[in-house]
């Protein structure tokens, strides 16, 4: 995803599937600790559902709405860790593996397991 979009900017746009099916509206998107790039999306599948996490890596924003590389059962399948609150990194790491992206690393480089912090929030 583009790392010079402005994170705030996603917060009430529409997410879309790998078959272009909406999701539902990004409501909060978590910032890496380290770096401070947007990392995952929480989207709201529905009035009275929850938020799915989906990773912004390797999703793409484009006229304004999220499309995200994943089919929409995977994605309403992600664990539900609840919203509002910081990404531990064992929470993470159940993401990247739920979307098959716990080889993303480099090999050879540790990864990266200090980051979910919530935009716009200080700690």
């Amino acid at each position: 995803m583009q790392t010079d979009i402005d994170p705030r900017s996603l917060i009430g746009r529409k997410a879309f599937d790998r078959a272009g099916a909406k999701i539902g509206t990004v409501d909060e998107v978590y910032l890496d600790d380290a770096t401070g790039a947007p990392e995952w999306a929480a989207v709201r599948t529905g009035l009275f559902t929850r938020d799915a996490f989906v990773p912004l890596e390797p999703s793409a924003f484009v006229d304004g709405r999220l499309h995200v590389p994943f089919d929409r059962a995977l994605i309403k399948d992600a664990p539900d860790f609840g919203v509002g609150r910081h990404l531990s990194p064992e929470q993470e790491l159940q993401l990247y593996r739920h979307y098959g992206l716990d080889s993303a690393t480099p090999s050879g480089t540790a990864p990266d397991r200090d980051f979910g912090k919530l935009a716009g929030h200080e700690e």
